[in-house]
């Protein structure tokens, strides 16, 4: 993945929203192409303000973190990147079913234990 500069600061110090200007010259690529991968991808969503100026989260740039890496490092097609994410989305539900099944067993365990 892009090592991106907010990720060289501090807790305190990373702003809440940047601009798709911020955004286009962390990621070395246009405008454009943030607004085309936005139109793309349903689940990057940017806050708009007011003016309809797009601000984007600590989130939102890790989002566009994983399409750069699967379209510009990776060489998948729009296309490719989607479904891409969408199984990675899917494994780590899973994920989260089987930790949370796990921990079922273990407080289970641990209640047995203690009954001991």
């Amino acid at each position: 993945m892009k090592q991106l500069p907010i990720y060289e600061k501090n807790e305190e110090d990373l702003k809440r929203y940047y601009s798709i200007g911020e955004v286009a010259k962390m990621f070395e690529v246009s405008k454009s192409l943030i607004r085309f991968w936005e139109n793309e991808f349903g689940f990057l969503r940017p806050h708009k303000n007011s003016k309809g100026d797009r601000r984007f989260t600590v989130q939102n740039i890790e989002q566009l973190n994983l399409i750069y890496e699967l379209v510009k490092e990776r060489g998948f097609t729009i296309e490719g990147a989607r479904r891409e994410i969408e199984r990675l989305q899917e494994w780590e539900r899973e994920k989260e079913e089987w930790i949370g099944r796990l921990e079922r067993v273990r407080e289970g365990l641990r209640g047995m234990m203690e009954k001991k």
